[in-house]
This record gives C-alpha cells, sequence and structure tokens, in this order.
C-alpha cells in the first residue's frame, strides 16, 4: 500500500454470506464474538492495492472453498480470493477434540491437567493461524495476530454446535 499508511489496512466490517448457513445460539454468539474481535483489532491488506482501506470483508462458501470478498467502506470491489479449506480440516478438527477435552478438564481436573490442555489448545490454534497466514500469502497482507483472529473465525463457521 503506497503511502505507508497502516491505519487503513484494517477490516471495519465482516458479514457471513447466507452460504454459510445459521446455526444454534450459541454458535451463532461464537461467530459474533469472532466478528467483533477481528474487526477490534486487524491488520488487513490485499496485496497489491495501492488505493488502500479500510475493508469490509464478506465470507461465503463455494464447494468446500471459503471466499474472500473484499471491497472498500463504500462497498466498491477491490479483489476475490478463493482459499480451499482442505488444509485446515484435520487442524480443525483436532482443534475441536482438545476444545472438549478442556472444557471437560475445567470441570473435573487439576489446574496443571488444565494448562497442559490449554497450551495443547494454543499450539493448535497457532499452527491453524500459520497455515492461514501461509495460504493468504501473496493474496492478503495480515499479521499474526489477525491470522489468529481470522482462524478463530474459520473455526467457528464448522461448529455446528
Amino acid at each position: 500500500m503506497s503511502g505507508g499508511d497502516h491505519s487503513r489496512a484494517k477490516l471495519v466490517d465482516v458479514e457471513l454470506d447466507e452460504t454459510i448457513g445459521r446455526s444454534t445460539p450459541d454458535v451463532e454468539h461464537e461467530r459474533a464474538v469472532a466478528i467483533f474481535d477481528l474487526i477490534e483489532e486487524n491488520s488487513f491488506a490485499p496485496v497489491g492495492d495501492d488505493q488502500g482501506g479500510p475493508y469490509r470483508l464478506k465470507l461465503s462458501l463455494a464447494e468446500s472453498r471459503l471466499v474472500f470478498a473484499i471491497s472498500r467502506e463504500d462497498g466498491a470491489s477491490v479483489v476475490t480470493h478463493i482459499l480451499s479449506l482442505t488444509p485446515f480440516r484435520r487442524i480443525v478438527k483436532d482443534y475441536y477434540l482438545i476444545c472438549e477435552s478442556y472444557y471437560e478438564a475445567i470441570r473435573s481436573s487439576t489446574p496443571s491437567h488444565i494448562e497442559a490442555i490449554d497450551m495443547g489448545r494454543r499450539g493448535l490454534h497457532n499452527e491453524g493461524s500459520q497455515t492461514l497466514l501461509e495460504r493468504l500469502s501473496g493474496k492478503i497482507d495480515i499479521d499474526f495476530d489477525t491470522a489468529r483472529r481470522l482462524f478463530t473465525l474459520v473455526c467457528v463457521l464448522h461448529w455446528r454446535g
């Protein structure tokens, strides 16, 4: 982005297309929280967009792919990127399994056991975030913290409750 104005290299809105589908109230709440966290703090810029943001992101699903439709704040289209979800299947599945173990451990385990499970959970979350960062490389410039928030959203898009 020319001019180096990083305050404009950000998302100000994230919308889930109807292709994502709706779920239970708990899942919808988790999705809303993930979107709020992402919008609240992020670094996001499509590669090669010299005009700059801020940006709106509309996420949709098409044939097991996640579609990133990026537009400017005024709605003018910038670019659309399509990302295969296949590389995330194992990570998301493992992440859910360890999250279930974590929530179960909170109810009945020792603090050291809970901490060990939480370290594993954070490790898997970091792995998913790194994979997302790599898959978006050359398409969208994001920092690791934004990748973490975006990976959280990818996870809750898969969660059926």
